[in-house]
């Protein structure tokens, strides 16, 4: 039906220390709407994109994807979305480490299995 919210993001805030790299992001999106972020770099497109994967945790606010909370329920958030980044590579901002982690983590990879993950 149309006017089912697919996405709904309320007060989406995330900090590293004392930087605020998304400040209280607000909006929701219709199912069978095409949407997308424009900004430009340092903006907070993909802080926002990591948070509504369940990767990264908001400092404050919260938000849902096909009413599943991407805080509370971050291992079902994946049976839900599909990521792609802008190019099929690594975070050039993110150490090695990080990216493998990031990766390992967004196909579901938890406790043991991303501890021996990242010991091979």
């Amino acid at each position: 039906m149309p006017g089912d919210v697919m996405i709904e993001c309320e007060g989406l805030t995330k900090r590293f220390g004392d930087l605020t790299a998304v400040d209280r992001v607000s909006f929701s999106v219709d199912k069978r709407s095409i949407f997308w972020f424009l900004g430009p770099n340092g903006s907070g497109k993909t802080t926002v994109i990591r948070m509504l994967c369940g990767i990264l945790r908001p400092s404050e606010g919260g938000a849902r994807i096909a009413g599943v909370d991407v805080v509370r329920e971050t291992d079902r958030i994946k049976g839900v979305i599909g990521y792609m980044s802008q190019k099929f590579s690594l975070y050039d901002e993110l150490m090695v480490n990080e990216n493998l982690s990031f990766y390992r983590k967004l196909y579901g990879l938890r406790g043991v299995a991303l501890k021996n993950a990242a010991s091979n």
